[in-house]
């Protein structure tokens, strides 16, 4: 019985996906809002681990965010809860902000 090798032009879907924010920054920048606009949390973590794959790993964004790897670790995890002071030196590190704008504009 002959087992069938993954070629090596396939990949999964997940590294595709970690391959388009690595060479679009501006791409995963979007995705982190549209988590954002219309997500849950679970989603937020999901999308914030998914991102740090392509900036470097967990390990070399939390040397440059200043924070513990292993909280890190725990901060990205489906519940994670992180700190806004967390998020924003995360967010730093991969080369983003987190950023407040109007849903719609007021009428004077």
């Amino acid at each position: 019985m002959t087992r069938k090798s993954k070629s090596a032009a396939s990949r999964s879907h997940e590294e595709a996906t970690v391959e388009s924010f690595r060479k679009d920054p501006a791409f995963a920048a979007e995705y982190l809002n549209s988590i954002l606009e219309d997500g849950d949390q679970e989603e937020l973590m999901l999308a914030l681990r998914r991102i740090s794959k392509a900036f470097g790993g967990v390990p070399k964004l939390a040397a440059e965010a200043e924070l513990n790897v292993n909280t890190l670790y725990r901060t990205l995890s489906p519940k994670g809860n992180p700190e806004l002071k967390s998020l924003k030196a995360l967010l730093r590190a991969m080369g983003m902000q987190l950023t407040v704008r109007p849903l719609r504009k007021r009428v004077a």
